[in-house]
């Protein structure tokens, strides 16, 4: 669990796929470890890199490896593309180096990484040392992160990550009872208290404009998602499905009616999630590996809600007109991150810590929590909503197949989406009073993790990752 704040921008980020924990945290702590060593990079003659844990275990699958490579050399996840990443990669296998930073070259391949899957730090089961000395065998700096879940990192010693700081934000909210006592008290929604949150460090304008830049992000990787044919890597011959569905439902469905809703939504997570299983650009969300849920259901809130529909009419009349969409996307990703923070501070988001519950299981309750906002919903049907998500996720392992984020990944994502929409509709149907809280859920759901069998916690080495023939 984590003590400081968590906002929209720590829980929504553009990264590459196909692993938050495994792909991006890495290559952060990576890059974070060269930066740290400042001018003293130019010196560095030779690098230590030992991944632990879960890393070790699925790295391969992951692109873990390759993620540290790659951070090793400077590179930032959001800021990388795919391109780019084959490039240097491509490079640094001829030369058999990298340069530091950008600075010293060094010799280094991604075979020189080692690998302690048995050997589990006490802090989190993603663990990876760096070491870097210079010619003359001097220690320039050794350190010990752990990747802990949607791509934040912590470096040991330092005081515990996972936000944007108590102190930073008027309303430090730490569980759904506080979210509501604050709601009630101050007559606000909950999008308008996570946006008090937001605006204690930018003004109102940067942060509308960020909250865009990522909804426009996450139409990007769906639109990418829908135009890439193929198979994915990694061996186990996924074929891309999305492309060919969208075809399909262009044919049947033009004017995307209602009748054909949950086809869409099914759509639009498989695009995501084939995207990230490629290695594509994605935004984190809170994950990678459940980062379909909320752009499919924030579709539905935009195509199938009252609100929705009167947004993307308007926008069709005029097409400057798209305030309410904007406005709309804005609302569902603050009350989205509202509920993801809560989740991220009393348990965790992290496949590796609690198994799958964790990652699509909080995703498809903050996807649950926004589409009831859109629907008009109170706070206290916004927390209802998020608790039916929640709790019917709870015990989800996280067991891929093969180490890659596919199988069951890809489908589970659409799964997921379409728990959330149900969930949200449910929690609408009454007023708001409920027997079980969300706190009570997530706290369920922290101690469910704490006793899963450590297989069944993103290791490869339980469920179907073992009783699937991989080839």
């Amino acid at each position: 669990m984590t003590t400081a704040h968590v906002g929209v921008f720590d829980l929504f980020t553009v990264g590459i796929g196909p692993s938050s924990s495994h792909t991006v945290g890495p290559m952060r702590a990576a890059a974070d470890f060269v930066d740290r060593l400042g001018p003293a990079a130019a010196e560095v003659a030779a690098v230590e890199v030992e991944l632990y844990g879960s890393l070790a275990a699925t790295g391969h699958g992951h692109g873990t490896l390759t993620a540290v490579l790659l951070g090793l050399e400077g590179c930032r996840s959001d800021a990388i593309d795919a391109v780019e990443i084959d490039e240097r990669l491509r490079a640094a296998a001829e030369r058999g180096t990298i340069r530091v930073g950008g600075l010293a070259e060094v010799p280094f391949r991604v075979e020189d990484i080692a690998l302690s899957p048995r050997t589990v730090l006490d802090r989190h089961t993603n663990g990876v040392r760096f070491v870097a000395t210079a010619v003359d065998g001097r220690l320039l700096d050794e350190a010990v992160y752990f990747s802990i879940g949607g791509g934040f990192i912590e470096r040991q010693g330092d005081a515990e990550a996972g936000g944007t700081g108590d102190a930073a934000v008027p309303h430090d909210v730490a569980t759904a009872a506080e979210l509501l006592a604050i709601c009630a008290r101050e007559g606000v929604s909950v999008a308008q208290l996570a946006m008090r949150n937001e605006v204690a460090t930018a003004s109102e304008h940067e942060v509308r404009a960020r909250i865009l830049a990522i909804r426009d992000a996450i139409r990007g990787c769906v639109d990418s998602g829908l135009r890439r044919e193929g198979t994915l890597p990694g061996g186990l011959g996924v074929i891309r499905r999305a492309p060919a569905l969208y075809r399909r439902l262009l044919e049947i469905d033009p004017d995307l009616g209602a009748e054909y809703a949950q086809d869409w939504v099914n759509l639009v997570a498989l695009a995501v999630n084939e995207e990230n299983a490629a290695g594509g650009r994605v935004v984190t969300a809170p994950t990678n590996g459940a980062a379909g849920i909320i752009p499919a259901v924030l579709w539905y809130a935009e195509h199938h809600t009252p609100r929705g529909r009167a947004g993307t009419a308007a926008a069709a009349d005029d097409a400057a007109a798209t305030g309410g969409l904007d406005d709309l996307a804005i609302e569902f990703l603050l009350t989205a991150a509202a509920i993801g923070g809560i989740v991220k501070r009393r348990a965790s988001i992290s496949g590796a810590e609690v198994g799958c519950q964790g990652e699509v299981g909080s995703a498809s309750s903050m996807a649950a929590g926004a589409l009831a906002a859109i629907l008009g919903g109170t706070p206290e049907q916004i927390e209802n909503a998020a608790e039916i998500a929640m709790e019917h996720n709870l015990g989800l392992t996280c067991d891929p197949v093969g180490g890659l984020v596919q199988i069951p990944c890809i489908e589970r994502n659409a799964i997921a989406a379409g728990k959330a929409i149900n969930a949200a509709k449910m929690a609408m149907w009454g007023d708001g009073t409920h027997r079980v809280s969300f706190d009570q859920v997530v706290e369920t759901m922290r101690q469910t993790g704490r006793d899963m069998s450590e297989k069944y916690k993103e290791t490869a080495m339980g469920g179907l990752a073992v009783n699937v023939v991989e080839c």
